[in-house]
């Protein structure tokens, strides 16, 4: 398992809007230079972010604004902006297992409540971390 870049680079989004908010204009191909990445790719990260509420983006010129406090928006709000979880479940369980095998027949009955707990988990910690400890962290890395 793996999740997806679009989560990382969401938030290094946040870092650097938050960081050269007073400096310069953000755009996307400002982003996309800091990221390392492709604009497209960036502007369709800014579009599932402004489709969650978390950001405006002001076209054509450009510019970007976070639409609520930085302690608000939790990792887990932009994990679930960027890389919504079919039916809920972080876990994509295998189709159609065998119901002539013991195994197969039972694979669900074993697994399921026990990687349900771990979401929970994973998404629980990602509630403790919000944009304000990114915002923080850079004033002590690199300063205002």
């Amino acid at each position: 398992m793996q999740i997806s870049s679009r989560f990382t680079v969401a938030l290094h989004i946040f870092a650097c809007v938050e960081y050269f908010k007073d400096k310069c204009k953000v755009t996307s191909d400002f982003l996309a230079s800091s990221i390392n990445t492709n604009p497209v790719i960036i502007r369709r990260i800014l579009g599932q972010l402004s489709k969650a509420g978390l950001i405006k983006v002001a076209r054509g010129t450009g510019g970007i604004e976070i639409t609520r406090p930085l302690r608000d928006i939790t990792f887990l709000d932009i994990y679930k902006a960027v890389d919504p979880i079919e039916e809920g479940s972080l876990f994509h369980f295998h189709e159609n297992p065998s119901p002539d095998c013991p195994v197969g027949r039972n694979i669900h009955a074993l697994l399921d409540g026990k990687l349900l707990s771990i979401q929970d988990a994973m998404e629980d910690r990602m509630k403790e971390y919000t944009l304000e400890d990114i915002r923080n962290g850079i004033e002590e890395i690199i300063g205002k």
